[in-house]
């Protein structure tokens, strides 16, 4: 059987009675006269269908059941009595619950920076972290899974459909095999570089930096060599590491410091002819949440 709404009022009147043990007393602090409040103890036991107040001409107690049901009524009023100032605190962006995706690139250095500043200017505002690349990212904003995103892609590719801001800008570097004679050479000759066998991310992931990088070889007059294809930056790497082939990557995954890996950057002319990558902030729907970790990414980036 459904049980009937009992209204907050009730509870308020059923709290100030327990507290006071005087109905007179209860009804003065509730800025009511006696009878509706007597009334509506009446009602609210019979809502319940237990008797809360025992009850003679000179005296008012708790039944055991009031005894047992007080602490939680308390609670409830202090609950609903805290709402208008979480309306107001999520209103303005201090209160509420932010998921936040990213690719690993913005990880090692700028994402940890933002979220301890954000962190510490609004701590009642929790955050959901996923790493995802860009592809996975739109799918989850179509099934409205994450409230905003950091994406790597080419400069000016940011994804349409979505708001966005621009917050970091970085060259593409090499990755070598610790071992290999480009890791040590003094100057690195793009022919040379582009000869060598190439790991890289699929297309489907980034497509416009896939097409950036392919689009270097192609100028050069040279098909890439492509010998493995791998998701995230810290596989490629790894794959590296072993020998496997050279890798682009953006020039933040320096910090990942993997044994057996060397980075290096082409000087000169040469460096014009590698692609940059940018990291943009992505998100559908503004919140007061979202707007205040936006400012955050905005006044570090």
């Amino acid at each position: 059987m459904k049980e009937a709404a009992i209204e907050l009022r009730l509870w308020r009147q059923f709290a100030a009675v327990a507290g006071e043990l005087h109905f007179g007393r209860a009804a003065r602090s509730l800025h009511m006269t006696q009878p509706p409040l007597t009334q509506g103890i009446a009602q609210l036991e019979r809502l319940l269908g237990v008797r809360l107040f025992e009850r003679t001409k000179r005296s008012v107690r708790l039944t055991a059941a009031g005894e047992a049901l007080l602490p939680s009524v308390q609670e409830l009023l202090a609950r609903a009595g805290a709402l208008p100032q979480q309306a107001r605190a999520a209103a303005a962006g201090e209160l509420g619950h932010l998921r936040i995706a990213f690719v690993s690139t913005v990880g090692f250095a700028l994402l940890p920076q933002w979220l301890r500043v954000f962190r510490a200017q609004h701590p009642r505002v929790q955050m959901e972290l996923i790493e995802s690349t860009g592809d996975v990212q739109v799918e989850a904003f179509a099934r409205g899974e994450i409230d905003a995103g950091f994406m790597l892609h080419s400069p000016g590719f940011a994804p349409r459909g979505l708001q966005h801001r621009p917050v970091a800008r970085e060259p593409l570097v090499l990755a070598v095999p610790d071992a290999h004679p480009l890791a040590h050479a003094p100057r690195l000759a793009l022919a040379r570089v582009l000869a060598e066998p190439l790991v890289i991310f699929p297309r489907r992931i980034v497509p416009s930096l896939h097409d950036a990088v392919l689009g270097m070889y192609h100028a050069a007059g040279l098909e890439p060599r492509v010998v493995q294809e791998a998701i995230q930056m810290q596989t490629i790497v790894n794959l590296v590491s072993a020998g496997l082939g050279v890798a682009w990557v953006p020039d933040s995954v320096r910090q990942f410091q993997r044994s057996g890996v060397v980075y290096r950057q082409l000087g000169g002319r040469q460096s014009a002819s590698v692609p940059e990558c940018e990291t943009t902030l992505v998100w559908e729907r503004m919140t007061p949440a979202l707007e205040r970790f936006v400012e955050v990414v905005a006044a570090g980036s």
